[in-house]
């Protein structure tokens, strides 16, 4: 990466303060990139859903997974539920989605109550033997008594097994007119389903699977109490990463649950932070950090800058920091401040292997929250920040009724916020479509075949307010 006049501003600079320039290329598709990572995580597109309790669950895990991204499940969550959740996740499907399912004497408003939870709106109706008898989506239940039964608004689908390559699933639904394949196993039991967009992801995207082909999810723990136990614990369910987190990363405290998780000797990748700094970078690296979380304060939950003063705008703490790693060998994470696929495409160019999204990703189908409804009927989400009076008091439940009323008064951040859901991107493999093309259209530019070479070929200038304004769209017209 380098400035176009060579020379770095004095100033720290935000993701909106810079552009990158096109170059000469001879990359001629955005699908002759490959988008995987380079920190050892086994990611193949550059996304890390952050640790937070209203984004991070199993659903989640499972979908970003699958298009090869990765879900961190929060530091809150116990052991025993980590290992739960890792294994179900383990146990999907590389290819095919998860089923919603109901049986024939179920009634209407069971499925109302599950079609919101998926972002292709429906559910599977199976018989006594879990064979499908067909599908039933919201249009199928409008009009219709909300006691009624669903065998008798089931309407048939594409049934085919696991094994049909996708590209065949996509063209037989379109020559049906089909939106919603259904996979069976052997015994013609249901086992998946699989829309025509999710048959096209499957040709484009390749699922973070480990050295067993079962996909891939992270875990954080932190830097309280006994750090070795709580990351074997962890370890021990089977996670592919952990991650050791904690708001304020260049401390003693990280250092010390640092060097006590080194001591057990993990065989996966560890990140830790956050910091914004190379110092601070090159000490968490130093204490045993294979990946540094890079960020304070530019998350759309964190209230950090505004009640402290601290932080560090994102851009520049990414460039700094990447540099310092990759000085080591050794990669960072952009944690925050991402609001648009040009956030991480900027976050790629100035050297982080990934960049971490919370909240964009709260308000979608896949996010553990219950879909809800304004007053006018549009569907959204809640968030909150993991440093919130709500997180602080879930956190603190275990603790003595003084001791959690004085942390209560030292809460940092949102705690409930409306995500709404997008019409035309409710789900984050919507989110994940348009951040693919973003970073690898901005590849194409550079003329950069894989994200290291993007880092190395990545030409930047400064803009103002007024040079980022003009890059907007005018969906409204003038």
């Amino acid at each position: 990466m380098r400035f176009l006049d060579g020379h770095r501003p004095a100033h720290d600079l935000t993701y909106d303060d810079v552009y990158l320039l096109p170059n000469r290329s001879d990359v001629e598709s955005r699908f002759d990139v490959d988008l995987s990572t380079a920190d050892g995580t086994g990611a193949t597109f550059p996304i890390v859903v952050a640790n937070m309790t209203a984004v991070a669950g199993r659903r989640m895990a499972e979908t970003v997974a699958r298009r090869g991204g990765l879900v961190v499940l929060p530091q809150d969550v116990d052991p025993a539920a980590v290992a739960e959740i890792t294994s179900w996740v383990k146990s999907r499907h590389a290819v095919w989605d998860t089923p919603l399912v109901l049986t024939g004497g179920d009634a209407v408003a069971d499925a109302l109550n599950l079609v919101g939870k998926r972002a292709h709106g429906a559910v599977v109706v199976v018989d006594a033997d879990g064979r499908p008898v067909g599908v039933v989506d919201e249009a199928a239940c409008a009009g219709v008594d909300r006691f009624s039964r669903l065998s008798d608004v089931v309407t048939p689908a594409l049934v085919t097994d696991l094994d049909t390559a996708p590209r065949e699933v996509f063209e037989r639904l379109h020559e049906h007119g089909g939106k919603l394949a259904l996979g069976v196993d052997a015994d013609g039991r249901l086992a998946g389903v699989l829309t025509d967009v999710a048959a096209l992801r499957a040709e484009i995207y390749t699922p973070a699977l480990d050295h067993l082909g079962r996909l891939r999810v992270a875990a954080a723990i932190g830097v309280n109490g006994d750090v070795a136990a709580k990351a074997e614990a962890v370890l021990d369910a089977g996670v592919d990463v952990l991650v050791v987190d904690t708001a304020h990363g260049h401390q003693e405290k990280m250092i010390s649950a640092l060097k006590a998780v080194r001591s057990i000797s993990p065989s996966v990748p560890v990140v830790a932070g956050n910091v914004v700094t190379a110092e601070g970078t090159r000490d968490l690296i130093a204490a045993g950090a294979d990946v540094v979380k890079v960020g304070v304060g530019p998350g759309a939950m964190c209230t950090t800058r505004m009640m402290t003063g601290v932080g560090r705008p994102q851009f520049s703490a990414v460039a700094d920091c990447a540099a310092a790693a990759r000085e080591l060998g050794k990669h960072v994470w952009a944690d925050g401040g991402v609001r648009h696929p040009r956030d991480v495409a900027l976050a790629l160019a100035a050297g982080a292997s990934a960049a971490m999204v919370g909240s964009w990703f709260a308000g979608t189908h896949e996010s553990p929250g219950d879909l809800r409804y304004d007053e006018n009927g549009r569907p959204y989400k809640e968030s909150f920040g993991m440093a919130s009076k709500r997180a602080v008091g879930a956190r603190t439940r275990t603790d003595n009724a003084f001791d959690r009323a004085r942390k209560a008064l030292f809460e940092e951040g949102i705690s409930s916020s409306r995500m709404a859901l997008d019409p035309q991107r409710p789900g984050v493999e919507d989110l994940l479509d348009s951040i693919g093309s973003g970073v690898r259209s901005a590849c194409t530019y550079a003329g950069a075949r894989t994200l290291e070479e993007f880092h190395e070929r990545a030409v930047l200038g400064v803009q103002s307010a007024a040079g980022f304004a003009e890059g907007r769209p005018l969906p409204a017209g003038w």
